[in-house]
């Protein structure tokens, strides 16, 4: 029997995604509905059998909604993509209009088009959703899966996904992002480790799973003591090529960890997830269970979860140390390596900074100026981390010497305490926004900058600063913006994700650098010229 014929059901369980598949021309016309207006997602699940302590929930723990709404934002695609078939993943079916980042294998993509994810609204669809996969996608089946709690517990003890499933369960929207949203700017600069992100390497979807401390306490850890500190994640072992010898997570797996603070904090929301928009989890996304950590980078949110093991010190897994660290600036990965620098602890990365991007204009749209087209509505995302509100967004037309307010259309209301509390509030999503422009003053701007604030008044700064990693890059977000004919606009994108994207003005700006520079800026390296755009000739 051919993989293309054989059903997702087949392939995994009768636990796996069961939602009605629609046709092509129907997923690629725009799958599900848009969610707009300010989203209230909050749900306790309580099994009959089970008394919960209201205390461990939050304080919006007795309002429902239905799970339901989001299930169409959940179908996956109905074929296997052609690119697939002769590899490893030849059975998980795939949006075609995920621009795949390290070629067909494995499988790192997000969407092509940033205002694409952005038209479905609050909510994400599933198949547009980024991913980030170290190596082939492992077949693994409901009823064989198992979660093992162990190292300096009360008891270790092993669960199935159905003890898993039964156990009292939250959903809520969350936004997941990579560290590396937004990489390829950064790659103009002088190029990091890291392959080229763009800024659609983000997305928010309602998450469903149980909390992880409740896991915890049934194997006895409900408080931080000597000997635990540190909370561990592992996926399968034997699944990626590089480890350490007798590492945390067994051979070959990819293993991470969080403080135990951080793990048994109710208001931090920490879950391991077995569904996304009301659905089971699609296999690249971690199926059958996976770890969500709301406000963190995607890194520490382990997909296949196997096992959990509290100890006194992080993990030693290979990808905890080799990954998601953000270096000084002239940090190279020769020096990092021979010096140490991967494994000095002030440099790891787990709570996202503050960034967005726009999505419209989008890179080469035109725009006619007319006096029938006098206003055009600028939209993009901005989010912070740690559960920090984003409290503006603004846009500059005049290279940073003015900034007009956007207006934030769209947010979630926040967890386990009001937006006045600040810092007690949580805000695990993204918001959208929008501005209204007179198009007659694009006409006489040379680039559009956006840039957003967070509550604790972090910012978007004004230049990038490049890391070995690529990570974090939260630059103001600029677009240039070029003459096209008589009385219209074209605009431009600094990058377009992946590797063979060789449109948008940072791209063009290091391919004109002298030879000597191969292809890279080099600011701060002796490099010339700003990130500003130049005056028109």
């Amino acid at each position: 029997e051919s993989p293309e014929r054989i059903q997702p059901s087949s392939r995994l369980s009768t636990k796996s995604q069961q939602s009605k598949m629609p046709g092509i021309g129907q997923v690629l016309g725009g799958l599900g509905k848009a969610v707009s207006g300010p989203v209230n997602l909050v749900k306790s699940v309580l099994p009959k059998k089970e008394a919960v302590d209201a205390l461990e929930y939050d304080h919006e723990a007795n309002e429902k909604y239905n799970i339901d709404d989001y299930k169409e934002l959940a179908a996956m695609y109905p074929i296997v993509d052609d690119r697939d078939k002769k590899v490893a993943d030849n059975w998980v079916q795939r949006h075609p209009h995920m621009q795949r980042l390290t070629g067909v294998h494995p499988f790192n993509s997000e969407p092509m088009r940033l205002p694409e994810l952005l038209d479905f609204g609050f909510i994400s669809p599933v198949n547009l959703h980024i991913v980030r996969d170290h190596g082939a996608v492992p077949k693994i089946k409901w009823e064989e899966h198992k979660l093992t709690i162990k190292g300096n517990v009360g008891q270790s003890v092993t669960f199935t996904m159905d003890e898993i499933e039964a156990m009292p369960c939250i959903s809520f929207p969350c936004l997941v992002t990579c560290a590396g949203n937004r990489r390829k700017e950064q790659n103009q600069i002088k190029r990091s480790i890291g392959f080229n992100w763009g800024p659609a390497a983000c997305a928010t979807t309602v998450w469903t799973g149980v909390p992880l401390r409740h896991v915890l306490a049934k194997a006895g850890v409900t408080k931080p003591q000597e000997g635990r500190r540190f909370v561990c994640f592992a996926g399968p072992k034997n699944e990626l090529p590089k480890s350490y010898d007798n590492q945390q997570g067994g051979p070959g797996s990819y293993g991470t960890s969080i403080d135990i603070e951080t793990a048994l904090d109710p208001s931090c929301d920490i879950i391991l997830a077995y569904k996304q928009n009301g659905e089971y989890l699609h296999p690249d996304h971690g199926y059958p269970l996976r770890v969500l950590i709301p406000g963190y980078i995607g890194g520490r949110m382990v997909k296949w979860l196997e096992e959990i093991e509290v100890t006194a010190e992080e993990s030693n897994n290979f990808y905890h140390y080799n990954d998601n660290r953000v270096l000084p600036a002239h940090v190279d990965a020769e020096k990092a390596t021979e010096e140490g620098w991967w494994f000095k602890p002030e440099y790891i990365i787990n709570k996202l900074n503050i960034n967005g991007a726009v999505a419209y204009p989008w890179h080469n749209e035109e725009l006619k100026i007319t006096p029938a087209n006098p206003v055009y509505t600028m939209k993009g995302y901005a989010y912070s981390g740690g559960g920090h509100r984003v409290i503006r967004v603004e846009i500059s037309l005049d290279q940073g010497l003015s900034w007009t307010l956007a207006n934030i259309t769209e947010r979630e209301k926040p967890r386990w305490a009001a937006d006045s509390s600040n810092d007690r509030a949580r805000h695990w999503c993204w918001c959208l926004w929008e501005l209204e422009v007179e198009t007659a003053k694009l006409a006489d701007c040379v680039e559009i900058c956006m840039r957003a604030w967070d509550q604790s008044q972090n910012s978007m700064p004004e230049r990038p600063t490049w890391n070995v990693m690529g990570m974090l890059n939260n630059p103001w977000y600029r677009i240039r913006v070029h003459p096209a004919g008589a009385n219209a606009v074209k605009f431009e994108h600094p990058t377009q994700a992946g590797p063979d994207k060789t449109e948008g003005w940072m791209v063009k700006m290091a391919a004109a650098t002298p030879p000597e520079q191969e292809g890279e800026l080099l600011w701060g390296w002796g490099g010339k010229g700003t990130p500003a755009a130049p005056p028109r000739s």
